[in-house]
């Protein structure tokens, strides 16, 4: 799918997403970050306020608590697509953080579920 801006969301194989994630020992997950930011602010029809980028420098300097941050705006950006596509809306917000704190890949990859469901 191809929003306004021209971005495409790729619809990305989750299981080869977590693959990917631990036999480059977490660096794949960064990217799959990346890609989710900005993917998931296309379809919300955002701009950033933080680049793809600086989530990942924030998020390695801060040892995973901007991650933390980051998590829950997600969270609230699927929620805003589910209200804007007419889909039901649970708090995702809470949901991916308490994920994202306990074991983060399972959060990042229930976020690329419900993007996915976009693609």
């Amino acid at each position: 799918m191809a929003d306004n801006q021209g971005i495409v969301v790729e619809k990305r194989s989750i299981a080869t997403c977590i693959v990917l994630s631990i036999v480059t020992l977490g660096i794949y997950m960064f990217y799959w970050m990346y890609k989710l930011h900005v993917e998931t602010h296309a379809v919300a029809g955002e701009t950033p306020t933080v680049s793809g980028g600086m989530l990942i420098l924030l998020t390695i300097v801060t040892f995973g608590i901007y991650g933390m941050y980051w998590s829950y705006k997600q969270g609230e950006r699927i929620d805003k697509i589910h209200t804007m596509r007419g889909a039901p809306v649970g708090n995702n917000a809470v949901l991916y953080l308490i994920l994202f704190i306990v074991f983060s890949i399972v959060a990042i990859a229930l976020m690329q579920n419900e993007l996915n469901q976009y693609a």
